[in-house]
C-alpha cells in the first residue's frame, strides 16, 4: 500500500521540483531575418536570464555580436509577436544597450524587460534590427522566448 502510493506522489514531486526551482540563463537560437543578407553585424548569441522569463520579475536579454565597422550611432528596434499576432515595438538608442563607438570587433549589447503580471504564459518571438546612420539594417535576427507559468507574488 505504501508503495503504490509512493509511485502516485512521484509525478507530484516531479512537477512541484520543477515548478519551485530557481529560474537559469537560456541560450536561444537565433535566425537571420533575410538569410541571404551579408549584414554588417554577425550576431553570435542570445543568452536570456532567467528563463522562462517570470511576468513581473526583470529578465536581461544578452546578445553578443561582431561587427567589421566602427558604429557611432543607431537605433535597436525590438517587434514582439505572440503566436501570430504582433504585441509590441519598442525602439531603443543604440548607445544606451552598449558602449559608443562601438569598435570594429566583439561587442555585447543588453537590454532588461520586465514584463507586466497580466503577460500571458506561452511561446514568442522576438525580432531586434540593428539601425546604423540613415536607417540602414546592419542586422537583423529572430529568436524565440517563453514566458513560464509563474508570476510574481505581486500579482496573485
Amino acid at each position: 500500500m505504501m508503495k503504490a502510493s509512493f509511485v502516485l506522489l512521484l509525478p507530484v514531486l516531479f512537477v512541484s521540483s520543477f515548478l519551485l526551482s530557481p529560474l537559469a540563463a537560456y541560450e536561444a537560437s537565433v535566425e537571420y531575418c533575410d538569410k541571404k543578407a551579408d549584414y554588417a553585424v554577425k550576431v553570435r548569441g542570445v543568452d536570456i536570464d532567467p528563463y522562462p522569463i517570470a511576468r513581473g520579475k526583470p529578465a536581461t536579454f544578452n546578445i553578443s555580436a561582431n561587427t567589421g565597422k566602427s558604429i557611432s550611432q543607431g537605433k535597436l528596434v525590438i517587434d514582439v509577436t505572440y503566436f501570430i499576432f504582433h504585441v509590441y515595438q519598442e525602439t531603443h538608442d543604440l548607445c544606451t544597450k552598449t558602449s559608443c563607438p562601438v569598435s570594429s570587433g566583439d561587442f555585447l549589447l543588453s537590454h532588461k524587460q520586465t514584463l507586466p503580471g497580466y503577460t500571458p504564459p506561452g511561446s514568442y518571438t522576438l525580432q531586434m534590427k540593428l539601425l546604423g546612420e540613415d536607417n540602414e539594417v546592419l542586422t537583423c535576427v529572430t529568436f524565440g522566448f517563453s514566458i513560464g507559468f509563474i508570476s510574481s507574488v505581486a500579482d496573485i
